[in-house]
């Protein structure tokens, strides 16, 4: 069977990074509201041999677990595995892409300044034809072309993106990092991030209109697709196929739109290197826990660490 492909707007939102800021940004838009606290919930445990992948790097006095997560999951999908706990529970503290999944300060201004663009309205982008496009696909989600029109490119994608994800019956709540994110909160141990909520809605933002245009166009004839690529990618994560992932993911996202794999992949992973260099010049044990995107590819953050000299071993059952 031939799965379709679909736009770099979704491997952004799902596994490249941004999902946590990105996946919070909708409650924002419409309600202008954090999100409810999500409280510690039970996994599905994968097969045995079977699970994400996850990776260590290690020095002398410090002890740092990578896991790469998928924003939006199925309650149903079986990710759970004895080494991800045994790893989480040792940890001294937890890394976030972002600390405090519910803070949604600077969201909103942010929005009001970067996604909003009356003056220049997608109906004066888009052709007709597109823009029935774009209208078709919005009342599929309660809204209209007419009610997306003031939203730069960028925004009216994500919002098709989250429509589509929903639709096929992924949650944010279920989503590996929100999981994560509650489990340490109840452990009382220190959260740290790498990023806000605002840098990484800046990130998308700030591409180009060249860029932000090619995702919504994609977006518009990929809207109806979505279920069936969003299971291979879940299933490919969820059995450790990294290599599958960077398939449907880098590989994907880097022939679709090179910018947006410099900015959502690239840039952050070298990043992230710097800091994590610093934790190792520390000491302790952490977990880190990252969109799983991050962790797949010739560009991924342990090929980054590896670029400077620090060693990253893959840990199995």
């Amino acid at each position: 069977m031939r799965f379709p492909r679909l736009s770099s707007r979704f491997r952004a939102i799902l596994m490249a990074g941004t999902g946590a800021g990105l996946l919070l940004l909708a409650p924002s838009v419409q309600a202008q509201a954090p999100a409810p606290t999500v409280e510690p919930a039970a996994v599905v445990a994968a097969p045995a041999g079977s699970g994400p992948g996850l990776w260590v790097v290690r020095d002398a006095d410090s002890t740092l677990y990578l896991f790469g997560t998928v924003h939006v999951l199925k309650p149903e999908t079986a990710w759970g595995t004895r080494r991800v706990d045994q790893a989480f529970a040792a940890a001294d503290e937890y890394w976030f892409e972002i600390a405090d999944l519910n803070n949604q300060e600077g969201v909103v201004p942010l929005i009001q300044a970067k996604g909003l663009s009356p003056q220049r309205p997608l109906s004066s982008l888009l052709t007709v034809e597109e823009m029935a496009d774009l209208d078709l696909a919005a009342r599929t989600v309660g809204s209209t072309a007419a009610q997306l029109d003031p939203l730069r490119p960028w925004l009216a994608s994500l919002q098709l993106a989250l429509a589509s994800i929903q639709k096929a019956g992924y949650v944010a709540a279920n989503g590996g990092d929100q999981v994560l994110h509650a489990r340490a909160a109840a452990t009382g141990k220190p959260i740290k991030g790498f990023e806000t909520a605002p840098q990484q809605i800046g990130f998308i933002a700030d591409m180009s209109e060249e860029a932000q245009l090619a995702m919504l166009r994609s977006g518009l004839k990929e809207f109806d697709q979505a279920e069936a690529f969003l299971d291979r990618m879940v299933t490919a994560w969820s059995t450790g196929d990294v290599d599958g992932l960077d398939s449907l993911i880098g590989q994907e996202m880097k022939a679709e739109s090179p910018e947006m794999y410099a900015v959502m992949l690239t840039r952050r992973n070298q990043a992230w290197a710097d800091q994590i260099q610093t934790l190792l010049a520390g000491s302790g044990t952490a977990f880190i826990s990252v969109g799983a995107g991050h962790l797949a590819g010739v560009d991924s953050l342990q090929a980054q660490l590896e670029q400077r000299g620090v060693r990253v071993e893959r840990i199995r059952d």
